[in-house]
């Protein structure tokens, strides 16, 4: 897991849109890659990074509510524990965790199957496909 400074205003100056966010997806490349797009458009003054769900899960419930993410970028295939299976988990956790947390799911996976699946999902707010860019950033409104 990494974490980056907290700050509340970005590099030119303007509010962040959200304090916090946290990436799950197996993939180092892109974590680091939705990393720096997240920061350098100033998208979030805070992001965490997990290369699993069974972390993702563990950290998330031992969070005080106000630490929590608001926004949580969860891809679909992963090894061990997949985004599914981390949302049926993530119903488990307190409901005061649930208020507080937006999840998007992302997928290079073009399955309609997977995108109906994600849709029926009460948790999942959003489904993007890979890569994640500035446009699918500018347009999540909570």
């Amino acid at each position: 897991m990494e974490q980056v400074r907290t700050l509340t205003r970005n590099s030119k100056g303007n509010h962040f849109r959200f304090q916090r966010v946290m990436l799950i997806d197996d993939n180092e490349i892109e974590n680091f890659v939705n990393k720096k797009l997240i920061e350098t458009t100033g998208f979030a003054a805070s992001i965490q990074c997990c290369l699993e769900a069974e972390e993702a899960l563990e950290l998330i419930s031992k969070m005080k509510t106000e630490k929590l993410p608001e926004l949580i970028f969860l891809d679909i295939k992963m090894p061990g524990m997949d985004g599914f299976e981390f949302l049926d988990r993530y119903a488990q956790l307190a409901d005061e965790i649930h208020e507080r947390i937006k999840i998007v799911m992302l997928s290079t996976s073009e399955s309609f199957k997977d995108l109906n699946r994600a849709n029926k999902n009460k948790f999942v707010f959003r489904f993007l496909n890979k890569p994640l860019l500035q446009a699918a950033l500018d347009a999540i409104v909570l």
